[in-house]
């Protein structure tokens, strides 16, 4: 359902005065998620709609959307290590806080899972004593020539989930003559391939391109993966998206090719360079060691070679609902202790892999500093330089800064192809995203 604007601000006061008018010492302004999870009943219900799909926020067992006593059919999707601050330091501790959405004579769908994972779900069910079903990935054939909305292998198995749960909520709610019986089913329905191919997800998988006159290209890859399990997906679609007959720059951080590139940017030797660069950050509670080796091992494993790294801070900052504040960009320089973290974090894991013996053991650590720092307006205003200088990564203290900066450069080089992939951070991809459609 699309609402627009004007409505959601209607509904969105109606329920911020309804609540406030009942705060007192002991019962404050609910958080910013269980707000928005008071909000979307209202307007689920005042809107009259057929059909709410409700997604947990953190977890399941303890998450606000699950005062949802009696739902027609509950679903799981895969389960990996995140939030382990708050659901369990293990995939079986994970689970169990997730299968606590699980509810009494509600048939269950899951998909594969890891062992552990998998057994919590079937205890949880089996004392509930509901069916529990393991869903296989949609087949690509099923689609019958047509592809899915969103990119990525992984999405074959959300797709498969998201059949499984739409049959059964069809076959309990009286709508049965809709689908065939039995399951699993051998031919999708017509409104069926429309869904699954039409869906779109804004930062998930996300391509957005710029292209300027008397400009290079501007790729950005957009992907809010901020859990292991989740960059590895992501990894494994930016490779195989970007792995298409190209030329590219095999080391653009290599003198010889960049003075190359340079010197020939006017001519026609080039057609269409390529440049691969990660925009990257994620939040502090997440930890960079776990997040970024799957990035970096999978895009090596298929080739795909990041010549630059830019580590930046999100734009977008958590308030309560009932903070009064309003989200603006500070004029002060923002604390990039964070940031400094990632890059060096970055630079240990790269320079352990580049420098590895045959028996596996890391040779000493390259002690030269690789960071670029902008300590002057000026420097600032030639923010595109960023990406010329040797060192692999860089910190840059804004996210608009960071923007300019690949803007500038592809400007400069009219026969560049920038490809950027954008990921660690779903309020990075947001903030990415605000940027790029203004």
């Amino acid at each position: 359902m699309d609402i627009s604007e004007d409505k959601f601000l209607y509904y969105f006061w109606d329920c911020w005065n309804i609540l406030k008018e009942n705060v007192d010492q002991n019962l404050p302004m609910p958080p910013l998620f269980q707000f928005l999870t008071v909000l979307a009943f209202k307007i689920f219900v005042s809107e009259k709609v057929d059909v709410a799909v409700i997604e947990v926020g953190l977890g399941g067992r303890l998450d606000s959307t699950n005062v949802v006593q009696e739902p027609v059919v509950c679903g799981i999707t895969s389960i990996g290590m995140d939030h382990m601050e708050i659901l369990g330091d293990t995939i079986g501790k994970i689970a169990t806080s997730k299968s606590g959405i699980f509810k009494p004579n509600v048939p269950a769908f899951t998909v594969l899972q890891h062992p552990d994972a998998k057994l919590a779900l079937e205890e949880r069910a089996s004392e509930l004593m509901i069916p529990l079903t393991i869903v296989p990935p949609l087949h690509p054939k099923m689609m019958r020539g047509l592809t899915l909305g969103l990119a990525g292998d992984h999405q074959f198995i959300n797709a498969g989930l998201a059949v499984a749960l739409c049959i059964n909520w069809l076959q309990r709610t009286g709508h049965g003559e809709l689908v065939p019986q039995g399951y699993p089913i051998e031919e999708l329905p017509e409104a069926f391939l429309r869904g699954l191919s039409t869906t779109s997800l804004g930062g998930r998988a996300q391509t957005f391109i710029e292209k300027n006159q008397n400009s290079g290209d501007l790729v950005f890859y957009l992907d809010g993966a901020h859990s292991p399990e989740s960059m590895e997906v992501c990894a494994r679609w930016f490779s195989n998206t970007v792995k298409e007959p190209e030329r590219s720059l095999t080391k653009v951080m290599n003198d010889h090719v960049i003075s190359s590139f340079h010197n020939n940017k006017h001519s026609n030797e080039f057609t269409r360079s390529t440049m691969k660069v990660l925009l990257f950050n994620c939040m502090e509670k997440r930890d960079p060691q776990l997040l970024l080796p799957p990035l970096i091992n999978i895009c090596a494993s298929n080739g795909v070679h990041f010549s630059k790294v830019i580590f930046v801070p999100s734009m977008s900052v958590y308030h309560r609902v009932d903070s009064g504040s309003s989200i603006v960009i500070p004029d002060s320089p923002a604390n990039l202790s964070w940031q400094f973290i990632l890059q060096r974090t970055w630079e240990k894991l790269i320079h352990e892999k580049d420098f590895v013996n045959g028996n596996g053991s890391s040779k000493q650590q390259l002690d030269k500093s690789l960071v670029h720092e902008f300590h002057t307006r000026e420097a600032m205003e030639k923010c595109g330089d960023v990406l010329n200088d040797l060192s692999c990564s860089a910190v840059i203290p804004s996210l608009p800064l960071a923007i300019k900066c690949l803007r500038d450069y592809v400007k400069e080089n009219p026969t560049l192809s920038l490809q950027v992939l954008v990921t660690g951070s779903l309020h990075l991809v947001g903030d990415v995203l605000k940027l790029l459609k203004k």
